[in-house]
This record gives structure tokens, sequence and C-alpha cells, in this order.
């Protein structure tokens, strides 16, 4: 059965044994899923309906419960168990990656983070704090320092023995090499490992141009990495190029989701944290701010209108184009805003290159513009019988996309340069750009061709 059909299948099911209260069966059921389809069902259900399933998971089968929520994420997971014993917490965050139990506990409130810390074995405890040393959406939060390496003066025979005898390291997709000071030095793939003698010593078979990331490099570079160079994993270094951890292509894989989601949000002005069944007075807190920025925004424009008020009142049918202009401008510069936002956040982007973006992105708006504006001078002439009015709105419609094409560029850019994320606040100031010139050229123009449109309309 589809993946997707059966998570329906067992929702419809966990909401109805909740229901009628059945919950040894509703037990059962949950200790049959995978953690990652448990988190999916999670995320779905109600506040209520979510609460009351992990409390009766969480007491039949911890080790499930908290893989389940390291899956769900920390925003949605850490208040389920902020309703949990500070004993209970630390005993089963031992059972998850430690980066996973340091976004777990990081969340939770202060008072019951430092207890479960506390609570944890030592050398359970010293990782997690080490982790949330690091600023989030940093290498240094995201890895694992549980990282398999060996010394540059082993043999290949020697490091293969390592590797058949560790159990508690991250996944081994590469064999990182060492020298006696724990500075990273070299790289070899497993495979590389089979196809030599045992005695070959690992430093005449390991390559050293390797791709790292360092602990403070942010976590959306270190994606781009692991994509760039088709990378499994990426070796974490510190500031002396010494091995402290490794960030494998699972946690990049969510890295990148993450963030495709929070640029997604921002463009729209909704906070990156936002989900379906956030509470509705948590999402109103959250997008209320930038409504009313936009509001603003909105009288502004309004204001252009007003300086044109004695033309508007003399041609009425102005009123009638006049969204047309500012609507077709604002969606062009969206357009181009998508494009030059992705283009940044993958650092296709550059300020060598923004000039030859801008010109691209130019000689498209004004070919839009021209299409466009032609198409709207025929519907205007034909249902107004007015040619001057379709030549007035032909030429606002190119003027428009010019500067939604420019906005569209040059916005995103500058806030970069101000240290501003784009993809937070450019779509409104794009927005109130485009509807500016939008009712300004249309208007004005029509101010000036007033005498013929008068005749005519």
């Amino acid at each position: 059965m589809p993946a997707p059909r059966r998570i329906d299948l067992v929702l419809d099911s966990v909401r109805r044994l909740l229901r009628i209260g059945a919950t040894a069966n509703l037990v059962n059921l949950l200790q049959k899923q995978h953690p990652a389809d448990l988190a999916q069902v999670f995320t779905e259900l109600s506040d209520k309906e979510r609460e009351a399933a992990f409390t009766l998971l969480f007491e039949r089968n911890g080790r499930l419960a908290i893989e389940a929520l390291a899956e769900l994420g920390p925003e949605t997971g850490s208040p389920l168990l902020a309703t949990r014993s500070a004993e209970e917490i630390a005993r089963l965050a031992q059972d998850i990656e430690s980066d996973d139990a340091a976004a777990l506990i990081d969340h939770l409130p202060e008072e019951l983070s430092t207890k479960v810390l506390e609570l944890m074995q030592p050398k359970d405890s010293k990782v997690v704090e080490n982790l949330l040393e690091y600023e989030e959406r940093t290498a240094g939060r995201i890895m694992n320092p549980n990282v398999f390496a060996c010394n540059e003066d082993m043999t290949v025979g020697e490091a293969i023995t390592e590797i058949q005898s560790s159990r508690d390291v991250e996944m081994v997709f590469y064999l990182y090499v060492i020298d006696e000071r724990h500075h990273l030095v070299g790289v070899t793939s497993l495979r590389r490992l089979l196809l030599v003698s045992p005695e070959t010593p690992l430093k005449r078979i390991m390559a050293t141009d390797l791709i790292t990331a360092r602990v403070d490099m942010d976590q959306e570079e270190v994606a781009r990495l692991v994509a760039a160079y088709n990378l499994l994993a990426i070796p974490v270094v510190d500031e002396e190029n010494k091995l402290v951890g490794v960030i494998t292509v699972d946690d990049v894989i969510d890295v990148i989701k993450d963030e495709a989601t929070e640029d997604i949000y921002r463009l729209a002005g909704v906070a990156g944290d936002e989900r379906v069944f956030t509470p509705a007075r948590e999402s109103l807190r959250k997008r209320l701010p930038w409504l009313g920025i936009n509001l603003g925004t909105a009288f502004l424009a309004a204001s252009v209108v007003g300086l044109f008020t004695g033309t508007i009142e003399a041609l009425p049918i102005l009123a009638v184009f006049m969204p047309i202009v500012a609507g077709m401008g604002g969606n062009a510069a969206t357009q181009t805003l998508t494009v030059i936002v992705r283009g940044i956040a993958l650092g296709e982007l550059t300020w060598s290159n923004s000039r030859k973006a801008l010109l691209k992105e130019a000689l498209v708006g004004v070919g839009n513009g021209v299409a466009l504006g032609l198409v709207a001078a025929a519907v205007a002439w034909v249902t107004r019988g007015d040619p001057v009015l379709g030549v007035v709105l032909g030429l606002a419609m190119i003027i428009n996309m010019f500067v939604a094409a420019l906005a569209g560029v040059l916005v995103p850019l500058g806030l970069r340069a101000a240290s501003v994320d784009p993809a937070l606040a450019s779509s409104v100031f794009i927005t109130t750009m485009t509807d500016l010139f939008g009712f300004l050229s249309f208007l004005g123009l029509a101010t000036v061709f007033a005498r013929y449109l008068t005749r005519a309309v």
C-alpha cells in the first residue's frame, strides 16, 4: 500500500481509538509504526489528540516515543516532553543521537533542560552541552560528534579492524584520517580500503583535498557543499582544523527541507516555524506584524492615487484598468524575486555576477511588458473603442514590468548587503514599489493624454 494512503489509515485509526478510549489497541497500533511515520501522525493530530497519543506511547514504549519526537522536530516535539519528569527525559535522551537530543533539550523550559543535563550520564551530558555551545543553525549544532577516524600512521588492515570493532559511531561513509594532534589530514573511501594491501599505510592512499565544514558555518552552506560535491557525509572541523564531528546526508536533507520551507514562508511574510496546526493565537501573533506593514505601504500607494483625483473624476474609466497595471507588476516582481532569492540561497548569485542578473531580468521585464502591454492595449481598444486608452495602458504595463524586474533584483541584494534576510522582507518592499509605479505610470500617462482621452471616452 502506498505510504501516504497507509498513513491516512493509521491516522484515522488513531483518532477513532482515542475517541472510544481503546487505549490498549491504540498503544499496540502505535508500537507497530516506524518513528518517521509516528512523527507524521503526530503532526496531523490536534494538540489534545497528540498529547493523549504521545502520553500513552511514552508510558509503554519510551524509546520509540523519543525517537518519534526526534523525527518530529524540536518545535513540536519539545512541548510534548515538557510535561514529563526530568528523570524520564534524561534516561531516554541517551537513546537517540546526541544532535537530536541537543535540539530537543534546547527547546525545553530552561529549568527543566538544566535538570535534564544534570541527570544524564556525564559522558552524554558533556556531548550535548558541547553541541549547545554552538549557535543555532550552524554546522556545530547539527553535527554528530561521534565521528570515526584513524591515525595516519595506521595500516589499512588495522583501520578495517577498527571499523569492525566500532559500535558507538555515526554511519561510516568515509574513513577520516587524523594526525597525532587530531588535525584532519585526509580521507579515503571504504571501497579504497578493500582494494589495497592490508599493509598499506593510510597516508599513502588518503586524499588530502578535503571538503570540510567549520563549526560556525551556516547549516544552509553545509547543505550546499554536500549537494555540490555529491557527498554522503561532510567532516566538521574547529578553528584549528581538528576533527570534531560529522554531518551525514540524512541531516542535510532535513536542513534543505527546513530552509526551503522557511524561505517559502518568509516570501509570504509568515514565520518559518509556523505549521498547519499551529494554534490560531500563535499564527495571529506571527502574521499580524507583517500584515500591519503591508497596510502601511498600501496607504502609501493610495496616496499616489490621491494625487490624480482630478484625472480619475474626469475619466472614471481609468479606475477599471488601474488594478491590472499594479497587479501584473506585482506578479512579475514575485517571479523575479523567487528566482533571485533562490539564487542567493544556493550561492549562484554573488556581487560579481549581480550586474549580469540585473541586465537579464531587465530584458525579461521589458519583453514581458511589451508582449502583455500589446495584449492589454488591444483589449482596452476593442472593449472601450479608444486607441489612446490602449496606448496609455500598454506603456504603463511596460514601465511597471521594467520596474518590477529591477526591484526583484535590487531589493533582495540590498537587503542582503544590510544583513537582512532577503526572503523575509523583500516582498513587502517590492509590492510597494510595483503599486506605486503602477499607479504613477498609468495615471501619470493618462493625465498627459487626458485631452485625447476626454474626446474618445
